[in-house]
C-alpha cells in the first residue's frame, strides 16, 4: 500500500474515518532521524495493507501537529476509531514500528 500524504483537507477523511488502523510519521526534511526513519515506513507500508500509512510534513501542516501536541519529530501515532491508541518518539528500529501498530 502507498504512503499518503496528510493536509489540512484530507486529514479527516484519511484519518478519522478511516475504516483501518493509522499510522501517522510526523516528520520535516530537515530532522536527520526522521530521514532515517523514512525507509522503514515507506518498507512497512510496500510489506502490509492491513493499516493505512500517513506521513505529515510539521512545516507544511503546522496545524494538524498541534491538534496532536507534537513537540518532537519523528513521531509515530497510531490512530484507530479516531483515536490515538500508540504514540512513538524518535528514531526507533523497524521491530518497534512493529510492535507499535500490532504485527
Amino acid at each position: 500500500m502507498s504512503v499518503v500524504t496528510l493536509s489540512e483537507s484530507n486529514f479527516e477523511e484519511e484519518v478519522i474515518r478511516s475504516d483501518k488502523k493509522v499510522l501517522i510519521d510526523f516528520w520535516a526534511s530537515w530532522c536527520g532521524p526522521c530521514r532515517m526513519m523514512s525507509p522503514v515506513i515507506d518498507e512497512i507500508a510496500a510489506e502490509t495493507d492491513s493499516i493505512k500509512i500517513c506521513k505529515v510534513n510539521v512545516d507544511d501542516e503546522p496545524s494538524i501537529a498541534a491538534k496532536y501536541g507534537i513537540m518532537s519529530i519523528p513521531t509515530l501515532l497510531v490512530v484507530e476509531n479516531g483515536e490515538v491508541t500508540g504514540k512513538s518518539v524518535g528514531a526507533v528500529p523497524k521491530e518497534n514500528v512493529l510492535a507499535l501498530i500490532g504485527n
